[in-house]
């Protein structure tokens, strides 16, 4: 098989940000990169989630379950008011057959040599991995480990062990805003980063009525509230 079938792009926590899934999936597509892994947090934070999903499906892409899925198909919450304003609001607009496609997403995949999360190898929901213990994959055949969830890109090495957290489409924290990703190429990882139209999804948070305070952090990719 040539090289275009041995690139993987990885994506997470895109949060209902559409517009910048479509700047991500816009450079993975001309880079001829045909398999899509997204490691979660389809949604949550901003509004535009079903167009998240069905951009998704029908790219082919390969989804796993986040927290924040997991909070809207499900009874479950959140201790975080913001989250709790947010997936109240997407419990209302999302269409019935994609709550249930988000319902039965699987919490965690293996492929060939790699190993997908959300969270982490303890807790593949709410886990927050920012120094990957390496101690965990000792039993493990894989060598490579993928999770997002804190919203920060990093890349980290142990022997022959590598771990890499892509970042965040929808809303990175690391004082970059610019969306984020991955692509792994036959076991090379590297890291990517593309602009994307801000402003398109601020207009649609506005006409939601959900405070601003959601938004305003994506100027500068960072945190809500800081």
């Amino acid at each position: 098989m040539g090289e275009r079938s041995l690139k993987t792009a990885i994506i997470s926590d895109i949060h209902g940000n559409y517009p910048a899934l479509i700047a991500v999936l816009d450079c993975i597509e001309r880079d001829g990169i045909s398999k899509i892994i997204c490691l979660g947090d389809i949604c949550g934070y901003y509004c535009m989630v079903n167009e998240c999903i069905e951009e998704l499906i029908k790219r082919d892409a390969i989804c796993l379950m986040g927290n924040h899925d997991y909070y809207l198909s499900s009874d479950a919450c959140c201790d975080s008011k913001t989250v709790k304003i947010c997936i109240d609001y997407q419990k209302q607009i999302i269409k019935d057959i994609y709550a249930e496609w988000l319902s039965v997403l699987p919490l965690s995949m293996n492929d060939n040599n790699y190993s997908f999360r959300h969270g982490g190898w303890n807790d593949p929901l709410e886990e927050r991995i920012e120094e990957f213990d390496f101690s965990v994959t000792k039993d493990m055949n894989e060598n490579y480990f993928f999770s997002g969830h804190t919203h920060m890109q990093s890349i980290q090495k142990c022997g022959d062990k590598f771990y890499c957290n892509p970042g965040s489409v929808g809303q990175p924290r690391d004082h970059d805003s610019r969306a984020a990703y991955a692509v792994a190429d036959n076991g090379v990882v590297e890291l990517k980063r593309v602009s994307y139209d801000v402003e398109w999804i601020i207009s649609e948070m506005k006409k939601t009525g959900l405070g601003d305070w959601i938004w305003q952090c994506l100027y500068e990719g960072k945190r809500i509230g800081e």
